[in-house]
C-alpha cells in the first residue's frame, strides 16, 4: 500500500457519496499518549442535540451514518477509525467534523499524525491530511465532510485546542459532564436604607398576589467523555473507586475480520469477508460468595439470570462483531456481596481456526463510574479460548483485571475446560451444543 499525497491545510478534495472508512492513525511509542477520534454532526455549525456527538462513550449516531470503531496497534502503528456513510446523513446536516483528542499528554507528543478517508468498499485513498507541527493542543479538528452543491467534499482543516476534547466538543454546543470550577465568591452588595414615602401621599395597601413558582428546566444529560483504558502497564481498575458498584454492567465484545474492511452489510460496519459464518461465544465463569460455581454461556442455552442466581445474563448470540452489537453479557452489580470473582472469557465456535487477524476490542460500561476498555494483543499462536478480563470481590472492593490471555486447548480439551484449568475453577464438563 504506497502512502497517498498529503493535502496542504486549508485544501478540499471530493469524495464518494458512499461508505467511507476515516483512519486516524499515529506512531506509537513510549511516552506516546492515547488519541482518540470523534465526530459532530452540524447543522448551522451547531449540534442539534448531545446525540449528534459520535465518539467511544457514544459510538453509534441514530441516523446510522457515523459509526465509531474498535482501535488497533499493529506493528507500531495504532489507527481509531470512523465509518461514515454519506448517503445516509439526514438532508438537514450540512458538515461532518472530523476531530482529534489526545488522552494524557499533547499532540506534541504524538508523531506522523494524520487522518485518512478510503472507500470503504474498494480500500481506495479518497483524501489524506498529515497534522505536523503539533505543539502544546490537546485536541484537533483535522477535517470535515462539507456538502457542496448537492455533492461531498472533504476539506483539510488542522484547527487546534488546548482544552481538550471537552474544550473542542463545548465549541461545538455539547454539554461536557465535567467537573467545573465554582465561581469565586461575590461580596454582597449594601443593602440600601429604606425610604420613607413622602407625607403627603398615603401608601397604598399591599395585595397578596400569587405567583406561580417558574417550572424547572428540563435537566440536560451531559455527555460523558471520562474512559479508563486498560494495558499491560495499567491492567487492573477498582469499580468501587470508580463508583461503579451498582446497577448493570454491561460487557461488550466486538471484532473485526481481517485488516481490511471488506463489505458493507444491513449494519454499518459489518465484517463480511471470507468468514461470514464466523461465530464467537463471549462466556463467563463464575464462583459466588456460598460457594456455588457454573457458567454462562449460549452453549447448553446456558444464558443465565439477572436477577437470580447467578446474577449474570449474556443477551443472545451475535456473529458480525458490530460495534453496536457484538456479544454481550450483562453483570448486576446491585448484587455485588453475592460475587467472589467472574471470569470473562470467549471462544471461537466456528468460522476460524485461532484469534489471529480478528481485531477485537472489549467494553466493560458500568450505569455508574467510567467505561473500561481495552484491546486484545495480537494472536501468534493456534489459539481458540482468550480470557478476557477477571472481576474480584476483595472486601467488598470489585477489581477488573485486565487478562488478554490466549489459551491453546490440548487435543481432545474443550475451550471451557481449558480456561477452567487455566484459571484453577475446578468444574465437571460435559460436551454440549447449541
Amino acid at each position: 500500500m504506497g502512502a497517498a499525497m498529503s493535502m496542504p491545510k486549508g485544501s478540499n478534495a471530493p469524495v464518494p457519496t458512499t461508505a467511507l472508512r476515516v483512519e486516524l492513525g499515529w506512531r506509537s511509542g513510549a511516552g506516546v499518549p492515547d488519541a482518540d477520534a470523534s465526530a459532530l454532526l452540524l447543522v448551522a455549525g451547531k449540534v442539534r442535540s448531545d446525540s449528534d456527538f459520535v465518539f467511544y462513550n457514544q459510538p453509534v449516531h441514530s441516523s446510522d451514518a457515523v459509526r465509531h470503531e474498535a482501535k488497533r496497534d499493529e506493528g507500531g502503528r495504532v489507527t481509531d477509525t470512523l465509518l461514515v456513510d454519506l448517503a445516509r446523513v439526514e438532508p438537514a446536516v450540512e458538515t461532518v467534523v472530523l476531530a482529534a483528542s489526545a488522552d494524557g499528554g499533547t499532540f506534541g507528543q504524538v508523531p506522523d499524525l494524520y487522518i485518512e478517508v478510503r472507500d470503504a468498499a474498494r480500500g481506495t485513498v479518497v483524501a489524506r491530511f498529515d497534522n505536523a507541527g503539533a505543539t502544546v493542543e490537546t485536541a484537533f479538528v483535522l477535517g470535515e465532510f462539507y456538502r457542496r452543491q448537492g455533492a461531498w467534499k472533504f476539506r483539510a482543516v488542522g484547527q487546534g485546542y488546548s482544552s481538550g476534547l471537552a474544550g473542542l466538543a463545548t465549541d461545538f454546543g455539547i454539554t461536557v459532564d465535567e467537573p467545573q470550577q465554582a465561581p469565586a465568591p461575590q461580596a454582597a452588595a449594601p443593602t440600601p436604607p429604606p425610604v420613607a414615602p413622602p407625607a403627603t401621599v398615603p401608601p397604598a395597601p399591599a395585595r397578596p398576589v400569587s405567583v406561580p413558582p417558574p417550572a424547572p428546566p428540563a435537566p440536560a444529560t451531559p455527555v460523558r467523555l471520562t474512559k479508563v483504558t486498560l494495558t499491560k502497564q495499567a491492567p487492573s481498575v477498582s469499580l468501587t473507586k470508580q463508583g461503579g458498584t451498582s446497577g448493570a454492567l454491561r460487557v461488550n465484545l466486538n471484532w473485526q475480520v481481517h485488516k481490511q474492511f471488506s463489505g458493507w452489510g444491513s449494519k454499518l460496519g459489518r465484517a463480511v469477508a471470507q468468514h461470514s459464518d464466523l461465530d464467537l461465544d463471549l462466556c463467563a465463569l463464575f464462583e459466588l460468595s456460598d460457594g456455588s460455581k457454573g457458567v454462562v454461556q449460549s452453549l447448553g442455552n446456558a444464558f443465565g439470570a439477572l436477577h437470580q442466581p447467578p446474577y449474570i445474563h449474556l443477551d443472545g448470540d451475535d456473529r458480525t462483531g458490530a460495534v453496536s452489537s457484538g456479544e454481550n453479557l450483562t453483570v448486576n452489580l446491585d448484587r455485588t456481596q453475592s460475587f467472589r470473582r467472574i471470569l470473562i472469557f470467549v471462544t471461537i465456535y466456528a468460522g476460524a481456526r485461532s484469534f489471529a487477524d480478528l481485531h477485537a476490542t472489549v467494553t466493560l460500561t458500568p450505569a455508574n463510574g467510567a467505561p473500561v476498555d481495552f484491546s486484545l494483543d495480537e494472536c501468534t499462536v493456534p489459539s481458540t479460548v482468550c480470557a478476557l478480563a477477571l472481576i474480584t470481590n476483595t472486601g467488598g472492593d470489585l477489581i477488573v483485571q485486565r487478562e488478554a490471555r490466549y489459551l491453546v486447548p490440548e487435543r481432545g480439551v474443550s475451550p471451557q475446560r481449558t480456561v477452567d484449568r487455566a484459571y484453577g475453577w475446578g468444574m465437571n464438563w460435559t460436551p454440549g451444543r447449541k
